[in-house]
């Protein structure tokens, strides 16, 4: 029943989360050796989820490591400067499918008290 009443959002936004989360650990990460950066495709899981996938199995197909433009000498991929930018895009980008919930949300409460 969510999802004809919420779409795809509601997998949009847990989409969005998870890749929050990946670039928060990434940017957490900037100084330890070894460190990968891991990234998730956030296009093609959604392609992937309009097809039929379910959320879940779309993290898991397009979340990988991410090649940096720039090799750092004790091994660590995380290039701050692209993550705190593709956190800051990615943020408007819940918040977003985030306000649009809510208005869904709304608008179906005021149907249901007969407003």
């Amino acid at each position: 029943m969510a999802d004809k009443i919420f779409g795809i959002h509601g997998d949009a936004l847990q989409l969005r989360s998870q890749r929050l989360s990946m670039l928060a650990s990434n940017i957490a990460n900037a100084a330890t050796p070894g460190y990968k950066a891991r990234d998730l495709d956030f296009d093609k899981a959604m392609q992937q989820v309009v097809g039929g996938k379910d959320a879940v199995g779309a993290m898991e197909t397009n979340a990988g490591y991410r090649i940096p433009l720039q090799q750092s000498l004790d091994g660590n991929t995380v290039e701050l400067s692209t993550e705190q930018t593709l956190f800051a895009e990615n943020a408007v980008g819940y918040s977003t499918t985030l306000s649009f919930l809510e208005g869904r949300v709304n608008t179906l409460t005021r149907a249901i008290r007969g407003e």
